[in-house]
């Protein structure tokens, strides 16, 4: 079997970055990954100004505590205040440029209004006080956002505090979904009563659809396919035309009615790996050719175990790897948390683990009862996975690496 290093080592050697590009509006550019860079042709904020509402003056006119002075002007924010004459103060408000000849601001709660326009100001401030400098956040002409970042909600906001309307971005990888298995039937289209005998409702193409969508993909979803060999293959060609990655659940083991590995291997290639880890430990990967030929290209494959938990963990652990590759985004390990585990595992398996968790009002966690790789529940009710080495027993207070589900969403 293969180390998950060295599966994922393989599926990056066999993924080219995607080079096309398009022009989004920043509000439309949330978790698109940034095809050039975003420099700032000003400076943020573009001149001083208050952080508070309060008193713009001279440090030099407050001596000491309770000084008066008149109030020449009033500030809002975008207004633009006469020069500060010496010995005034000016009424300002939070976002408002700070006069020129202001070298502080005094809060409001700091100050008292008295009749006749003065302000008897009750505190001595330091020169600079409450004062946001030009350029303090960015400069102008400096790279705010570099090619290949993924775009937050905050790197939206930052791209737009520098005037950015338009942004240029990856095109979203294309993914074609299917599922194989004549057990399979559709919510909505066989009701509980009516099910077959050993039908069972497709829960996969919910759950990787839902993750691909999730991962900023644009999803085909081609439905189920007839466990047969003609089927499964017009599958593949049809899923090749157009779509960077096809992914597919069940049929990726061995038996008569896996028609996955011979299928891909006649349009085009796969190799079928054991994996050492659990769950999800059959992983196929491969190119399906686009045309007879393969002058169309190819676009790579990957089939997941058809266990619903199997699938679901497979997803995490190797097809985002992919789909990073293909956005041009470093290999990046999810971040983890050490923490504390309130069970016991004494019987770890000889493959590397990873195990449905949470935690609990303690700070500790608490392992789902069922780790079978068909309980989805478990998927459900958990936080995250337990990344547990293969053969280690984990004893109650022990620390374990935990990732939480949101680590692998990003």
């Amino acid at each position: 079997m293969l180390s998950l290093t060295e599966a994922l080592d393989r599926l990056r050697a066999g993924t080219t970055p995607l080079v096309e590009t398009e022009t989004v509006s920043t509000f439309e550019a949330l978790g698109r990954v940034l095809a050039v860079e975003v420099r700032s042709p000003l400076d943020v904020p573009p001149h001083d100004n208050t952080s508070m509402d309060g008193y713009a003056l001279r440090v030099a006119d407050v001596p000491a505590v309770g000084t008066v002075l008149p109030v020449g002007q009033r500030i809002a924010a975008g207004q633009v205040g006469a020069v500060l004459a010496a010995g005034t103060a000016a009424r300002i408000f939070t976002g408002a440029p700070v006069p020129t000849g202001a070298d502080a601001v005094v809060p409001q709660e700091q100050c008292e209004a008295l009749d006749g326009g003065a302000v008897r100001v009750n505190a001595v401030p330091p020169a600079g006080q409450w004062i946001r400098r030009r350029g303090e956040d960015v400069c102008a002409g400096s790279n705010v956002l570099p090619r290949g970042s993924r775009l937050t909600p905050q790197a939206l906001g930052l791209a737009a505090s520098v005037g950015a309307a338009m942004l240029t971005v990856l095109r979203r990888p294309r993914v074609a979904l299917f599922s194989t298995g004549d057990e399979l039937v559709m919510p909505g289209e066989t009701l509980p009563d009516r099910m077959p005998p050993g039908a069972i409702y497709n829960a996969n193409r919910y759950t990787l659809r839902a993750l691909l969508q999730a991962a900023g993909c644009e999803v085909s979803d081609l439905g189920i396919v007839p466990d047969r060999l003609d089927a499964t293959r017009e599958a593949l060609r049809s899923a090749a035309a157009g779509h960077d990655l096809i992914l597919t659940s069940g049929g990726v083991s061995v038996g008569e009615e896996d028609h996955l590995k011979p299928a891909a291997q006649a349009e085009g290639r796969l190799d079928l790996w054991q994996i050492a880890i659990k769950p999800g430990k059959p992983l196929a990967f491969g190119a399906v050719r686009r045309g007879d030929d393969g002058s169309g290209g190819e676009a790579l494959l990957i089939g997941l175990p058809g266990n619903p938990v199997s699938s679901f963990v497979t997803f995490l652990l190797a097809v985002r790897p992919v789909l990073r590759a293909l956005q041009g985004l470093p290999a990046e390990e999810p971040a983890g948390l050490m923490l504390r585990a309130d069970f016991d595992w004494p019987k770890p398996d000889a493959r590397r683990e990873f195990l449905r968790a949470r935690r609990n009002a303690d700070g500790g966690l608490e392992l789902f009862p069922n780790q079978s790789s068909g309980v989805l529940t478990s998927a459900v009710w958990a936080e995250g996975l337990i990344d547990n080495p293969p053969g280690q027993a984990i004893a109650r207070g022990d620390a374990v690496r935990f990732v939480p589900f949101s680590a692998w969403m990003s």
